[in-house]
């Protein structure tokens, strides 16, 4: 068996957690799948896999093995597709932000799992700042600032963004008629689980962009318990459109300082500069543009509630 079959058939090892399983897979005996991981293990001078009466797990040798071999496998595969004119397929793994996913990604998978019926998608959730490479990610889809670093990072929307407050919360402290006001008010803060940092309140006027400092005495990392948090009323905050249009619509949220022009939130895919793109991870970056712009349409539509 060669290196490639090896690499194939140690993949299928560590997925189906079997050596007896991926022997079936393979159709091959369970005894050669044994000595041919044995044989890898002894080639690379490392334990790849830890071997239980009831499964089989990697080691984390074994993991970050896997992760490059799955890598491999993806672009061979991806070179002989492109000779062949092939449809893209395979696994693709993508980080995003739960909430960007939610809204804009995925009321399009019936849509693009039909247009490529080869590809597997492992989507993750996190707002974590992700090592793609060490990690085996394809591409990372992020809302806001981004830290730097190495990747690549091409902005394909920018949401609109306001400032509001729960009707409780300016019920009991008043509504902020200038951007001086909010010295004087509370503010729910998100902090970016990356560098920790909270964002300030942005406003642009005369081209420039103006950061407040509002009080905040409640931060949290996720952006559900941020909105939470807002509409229990803890204080003001600026958000997204898409994240709200709703509660904005019902009453639940009121915009404030309307007339004070807020800067959009960007939002970027993150991939690495050293690695060539594969067919298919080309096709989901092509398709996320798209579903940002479809999304966005709609999401203008939605009436801030004055």
């Amino acid at each position: 068996m060669d290196r490639l079959d090896a690499m194939r058939l140690f993949t299928r090892v560590v997925d189906r957690r079997s050596f007896t399983e991926a022997a079936n897979d393979l159709e091959i005996p369970r005894s050669t799948a044994t000595q041919v991981v044995r044989q890898l293990e002894e080639r690379l001078g490392v334990r790849l896999l830890q071997r239980t009466t009831r499964t089989v797990r990697p080691t984390l040798d074994g993991e970050a093995y896997y992760r490059r071999c799955m890598a491999i496998l993806d672009d061979v595969e991806d070179a002989e597709g492109a000779f062949r004119g092939a449809v893209p397929k395979g696994m693709l793994r993508v980080e995003v932000q739960g909430t960007i996913a939610r809204h804009f990604l995925m009321p399009g998978l019936p849509d693009f799992f039909a247009r490529y019926p080869g590809i597997e998608l492992a989507m993750s959730e996190s707002d974590r700042w992700v090592d793609v490479v060490r990690e085996g990610v394809d591409c990372v889809l992020r809302y806001g600032a981004l830290p730097d670093s190495d990747l690549v990072a091409r902005q394909v929307a920018a949401l609109p963004r306001i400032t509001v407050g729960a009707p409780a919360y300016l019920e009991r402290h008043g509504t902020p008629k200038t951007i001086a006001d909010l010295l004087h008010h509370r503010a729910v803060g998100l902090r970016s689980i990356t560098t920790g940092v909270v964002t300030p309140f942005e406003f642009v006027g005369d081209g420039e962009v103006t950061h407040v400092e509002v009080p905040t005495p409640f931060t949290c990392t996720g952006t559900e318990t941020f909105l939470d948090g807002v509409l229990l009323g803890l204080g003001l905050a600026q958000m997204p459109l898409f994240h709200i249009g709703r509660d904005l619509e019902a009453g639940r949220l009121v915009q404030v300082l309307p007339d004070k022009q807020v800067p959009p939130g960007p939002v970027a895919v993150l991939y690495p500069r050293n690695r060539q793109l594969s067919p298919r991870v080309r096709l989901f970056i092509d398709w996320i543009v798209q579903r940002f712009a479809v999304e966005g349409r709609d999401e203008a539509s939605v009436p801030p509630r004055a």
